[in-house]
């Protein structure tokens, strides 16, 4: 039995991989290892609580005795690190946990994989760490990196760490880098959930500054064949875009999310600018059709038909996250864990 361990898997894409595994491994075994932070919600996977190939561990992946304590314990051949602070307005206020989390917290996974023998590791990266494009191009596995917020920069820097490992200690690492993802189970402070929420409940959607960011989307279950199929035939110290090959304009995607809601047009509500605000984003994903003969599969018709009827099936789940009692109730519930964990 493969055992393997996924950082960050009571997040959004985390929790969506772990059920892609499960569908199409049955003989794995998945240790969830999250520090069930803001947007860490165990509920997201309450389908496999009975699961016995399935546990969950709250660790804090900067944590260097727990996560060596962890690694020493269950032994996996595979880690997916999807643990990350992933959200540029809040790192814009205070950059401290993306470097810990991102930076720091990468490392420690770094070292006690390579301590324990984990024969590949698979760094969840993203296309921000690009930077900005102009009206023209794409981002290939070869752009130079130029993260423009601080997010961006912090997991620029834990990719670096990725590739020194492989070049210093002939470490089995791997990087994917994924343009926005969206899909059922996201934490609904990014556009497309948070949008559906609002619009839900007749709330005003804010659009920054003229709306006209550019921004390829891909549905979450993509993203997820993709990563499967970068461990299973990518190859070692390589980098690897995930695309949806789907440019839109955060304004088109808003007035797709009206119209699709039929809600008024007069719910817009243009805010200033966030500070550093990449113009557009566009991932060439050759690398990956060419060599490992993976494409998204998803057309954005069916996949905000499928996340926005998910949002309409699970209003208690949002409604859940958004009042923040969700935080309360696992907090309770895991405290006894976080103890043991941080000795």
């Amino acid at each position: 039995m493969t055992r393997v361990v996924v950082t960050g898997g009571c997040g959004f894409i985390g929790s969506n991989f772990i059920r892609y595994l499960f569908e199409h491994e049955p003989q794995i075994h998945v240790s969830n290892w999250d520090k069930l932070t803001y947007a860490g919600n165990p509920s997201n996977l309450t389908d496999l609580a009975n699961n016995p190939c399935y546990e969950f561990k709250q660790i804090d992946i900067a944590e260097r005795n727990a996560v060596r304590d962890a690694m020493r314990t269950y032994k996996p051949s595979v880690i997916f690190n999807f643990a990350a602070e992933s959200h540029v307005d809040r790192s814009i206020h205070d950059a401290t946990p993306f470097v810990i989390t991102n930076v720091l917290g990468t490392q420690t996974l770094l070292d006690a994989a390579k301590e324990f023998g984990v024969e590949k590791y698979i760094q969840i990266s993203t296309d921000e760490v690009y930077g900005s494009l102009g009206d023209k191009g794409y981002f290939t596995e070869s752009t130079p990196l130029a993260p423009n917020s601080p997010y961006s920069a912090s997991k620029a820097a834990a990719d670096l760490l990725v590739r020194s490992y492989v070049h210093t200690f002939q470490f089995p690492g791997l990087i994917t880098r994924c343009s926005n993802n969206y899909g059922p189970y996201q934490f609904p402070e990014k556009l497309i959930p948070l949008f559906i929420a609002n619009l839900m409940a007749n709330q005003s959607v804010p659009v920054y500054g003229d709306g006209l960011n550019v921004r390829d989307w891909i549905f979450v279950t993509d993203h997820c064949s993709a990563i499967y199929a970068v461990w299973k035939k990518g190859r070692v110290g390589e980098v690897y875009n995930i695309g949806g090959e789907c440019e839109l304009t955060n304004l088109a995607m808003t007035e797709l999310l009206i119209e699709s809601l039929g809600k008024p047009k007069s719910l817009i509500r243009y805010v200033p600018d966030r500070p550093g605000h990449d113009r557009r984003y566009a991932i060439d994903c050759s690398k990956m059709k060419g060599e490992l003969g993976w494409s998204p599969s998803t057309s954005l018709e069916n996949g905000l038909k499928l996340t926005i009827q998910w949002y309409r099936d699970h209003q208690d789940w949002v409604d859940h996250i958004r009042s923040g009692e969700y935080r309360q109730y696992y907090a309770k519930q895991y405290s006894s864990l976080t103890s043991s964990n941080t000795k």
